[in-house]
């Protein structure tokens, strides 16, 4: 019997009324012969609320504690969605991320997995139950409730995915799939039928929100196809697949050549970072960066200009959750490095194409920044991977970077 996991976001679960939907939605998947494995995230906005309610009691929240907090959410979640599975005469049995095998490091509120146990999940199985997963948490080698971070429920199922040696992962959101742009901003943006893993690994790094990388990477690596599809209707979504796969689905839909750029994707999350008058000799920025990551800031896009007269300006993005943090390192070591002074930027946006067809097609790059320049959009900082090319533009120019490059490639 063919094994599939299912993981319901916020949105899916965000009242009784899509509770007992999803659980009506993962009864006939049972009937159609599959066996499943479901994970589930908070309800709504349920994790914000307990945030809030943490922040309202104490300026003061250690990591475990609020780890312990947080991951409430979605035991609540599994709890209510296996008694509406009762209702419909489906057996079912939740776990948390500690019973479910599911060990991590011990880094609180971003914990990684380390590794799975699923003893318990496939005795549920063999003995017909549904397993019902809390997404986002585990327990830690140190023993301890461990949150994996904002995402973490595709994470979860990704891995537990692998661990079972399940046929496909389905992630079901509140769209139905992967676009070729945000319709909320470009409207006559398509859902994209396939994506490579490397593809979505971009899109999801350079801003399209769902799935969330790790999980995106994960699965990559132990190659697990993934369906991304909407919670609301049975249509098909989006498949993530190796390239190879994806281009012999591409293949199979049309003989013509498949489109060069497969998205355009966008991210405001993120804020600029400059230290002027960087002395330009070996280490230096060795030390600086290496500063950031015993913080844990995850650092994007990086430039360095040209030396003049010994010195540099070095520039990098950071998410603006970040940048406080950011600010108070690169000050910090401003004067032990012999910098100049430190800037921030928070009003600026990345616009980036994606697209496995441009490694053979010469002149991407050239349609993009004319494209932006016929907008008079300024770009800031560039940044290339073979499959990817990405700008740093003011914030309130985004938009219309989207909708121009969406026109553009024909998207």
């Amino acid at each position: 019997m063919s094994l599939v996991v299912q993981k319901f976001g916020g949105t899916s679960l965000a009242d009784a009324e899509r509770i007992r939907s999803v659980a009506d939605h993962v009864a006939r998947t049972r009937r159609q012969g599959f066996e499943v494995v479901v994970v589930v995230s908070a309800m709504g906005r349920e994790t914000d609320e307990l945030l809030h309610l943490a922040a309202q009691v104490s300026d003061v929240q250690p990591g475990r504690e609020l780890d312990m907090l947080i991951t409430a959410g979605e035991r609540k979640a599994m709890a209510l969605l296996c008694m509406a599975l009762a209702e419909l005469d489906c057996p079912s049995s939740s776990f948390t991320g500690s019973q479910a095998g599911l060990i991590t490091d011990t880094l609180h509120t971003r914990a990684k997995i380390l590794e799975v146990r699923s003893e318990r999940l496939r005795q549920a199985l063999e003995s017909g139950r549904v397993p019902v997963v809390g997404g986002a948490q585990g327990v830690s080698s140190d023993r301890d409730v461990t949150f994996l971070g904002r995402g973490g429920s595709d994470t979860t199922a990704v891995a537990l995915a692998h661990a079972l040696g399940a046929d496909v992962c389905e992630l079901y959101t509140d769209v139905s799939g992967v676009f070729t742009a945000d319709p909320r901003i470009e409207p006559s943006a398509r859902k994209l039928r396939e994506l490579s893993f490397e593809e979505m690994l971009e899109m999801s790094a350079s801003g399209c929100p769902k799935p969330e990388t790790r999980s995106v990477e994960f699965a990559r690596n132990h190659a697990v196809p993934l369906h991304v599809r909407s919670s609301f209707t049975w249509e098909p979504g989006t498949w993530v697949v190796s390239a190879e796969e994806a281009e012999k689905r591409r293949a199979e839909e049309s003989s013509m050549e498949q489109a060069i750029i497969s998205a355009v994707v966008h991210d405001t999350s993120e804020a600029k970072v400059t230290v002027t008058h960087v002395p330009d000799r070996p280490g230096i920025a060795a030390r600086l960066f290496r500063s950031l990551a015993d913080e844990h800031v995850n650092v994007g896009m990086i430039e360095q200009n040209v030396s003049i007269g010994g010195t540099t300006d070095i520039s990098f993005t950071v998410p603006k959750a970040f940048l406080d943090v950011s600010l108070q390192v690169c000050r910090s070591h401003a004067e032990e490095i012999g910098a100049n002074d430190v800037l921030a930027d928070p009003d600026v946006a990345n616009v980036s194409l994606i697209g496995a067809g441009m490694k053979t097609h010469p002149g991407i790059a050239a349609t993009m920044f004319e494209t932006l320049a016929d907008e008079a959009i300024n770009i800031e900082m560039i940044s290339t991977s073979p499959i990817r090319i990405s700008c740093v533009v003011h914030s309130d120019d985004v938009e219309r970077a989207v909708q121009s490059l969406h026109a553009a490639f024909g998207l």
